[in-house]
């Protein structure tokens, strides 16, 4: 759907420039960023001709077509996407998040999202808990990360639940553990990881260990090790419980130690000509998973309100636990 279409022509004093300068000149109205953005989802043609390079140098004459989509809501809308419950009464919604779901919207995750799905699943009662856009999320898993995690589902339950994860378990009953399959194994069965964390110097998608950065607290135990084709260590299956939260944590804490969770694309480039070292039926395990090795298999909190200690485990899902199996075959 298309809300309107602007056209232009270059002039001559443009040719040459970047396509999203000459853009941005002259459609005051609309930012350099939403410009790039419309550019490279493809919203742009030169003289007819998708342009979806916003480097792009424009030529004298050149006709410029922008398609300006219509905005997104507001608010996020209920979607009915399946959800495995783990638990839900009339305070918390516990749920086993599957790899690939985006816990809440936004920029390129619109639709889709947990959020979506809990809205469409709990109706009103979600509304204006803890904001309109996160509503209910205390905390969260990256896209591709599996595991268990816990909503709020009253005002009551997000002050308490949020209060609990301030506090990482420092003082109370909250623990967070996580199963990673890392490349590796670490040189002594635990330790902890006392690194802050900060965003990437370079990368701005990107998390890394930077002095000055928060503080972030990572403590890990060697659950299994696994031998390679050549029968040498080459892998490990790692334990990991957190003390702080911060974005992308467990997977920027590994691989300081240098040991990069499995499959990990972001921050475990450098070891993917390591694959051809497991043995052949892992080496088919990793190529399916295509997401890193993590696991969110045990959440432990305090009920909001009844006061309890609530205590809730996530299996393996299928691809890791195949992984798991092909490794400990090798």
């Amino acid at each position: 759907m298309i809300a309107s279409t602007q056209t232009l022509t270059v002039a001559p004093e443009d040719a040459g420039t970047r396509l999203d300068r000459v853009l941005t000149a002259r459609l005051g109205e609309l930012s350099r960023t939403r410009l790039k953005a419309l550019i490279l989802d493809g919203a742009v043609t030169a003289n007819g001709r998708p342009v979806d390079d916003p480097g792009y140098k424009v030529k004298a004459g050149d006709v410029l077509t922008v398609a300006v989509p219509p905005p997104e809501p507001a608010e996020p809308e209920g979607e009915h996407i399946p959800l495995s419950i783990l638990h839900e009464d009339d305070q918390v919604i516990v749920i086993d998040k599957p790899a690939g779901l985006v816990v809440h919207p936004a920029a390129g995750h619109q639709t889709g999202t947990l959020v979506n799905a809990l809205i469409a699943h709990c109706g009103d009662s979600l509304s204006g808990i803890g904001g309109v856009m996160r509503p209910g999320i205390v905390h969260r898993l990256d896209k591709d990360t599996s595991g268990v995690m816990v909503v709020a589902k009253t005002d009551k339950a997000h002050q308490s639940l949020s209060a609990q994860f301030a506090d990482h378990g420092r003082t109370g009953d909250l623990e967070r553990g996580y199963l990673a399959f890392v490349w590796g194994v670490p040189d002594r069965p635990r330790g902890t990881i006392d690194a802050p964390i900060d965003r990437h110097p370079h990368a701005r998608d990107k998390m890394a260990v930077r002095k000055g950065g928060r503080e972030a607290i990572t403590h890990w135990e060697v659950r299994e090790r696994y031998a390679g084709a050549d029968g040498k260590p080459v892998a490990s299956l790692i334990e990991c419980r957190l003390e702080t939260g911060r974005t992308h944590q467990i997977r920027v804490h590994l691989a300081h130690i240098g040991h990069p969770i499995l499959g990990d694309a972001t921050y475990g480039t450098g070891f993917r000509t390591k694959a051809k070292l497991l043995p052949q039926g892992a080496q088919e395990a990793l190529a399916v998973l295509g997401r890193q090795a993590l696991h969110a298999y045990l959440l432990v909190f305090q009920h909001p309100v009844l006061g309890n200690i609530q205590q809730f485990r996530s299996e393996l899902p299928r691809a890791l636990a195949r992984l798991r199996s092909s490794l400990s075959d090798g």
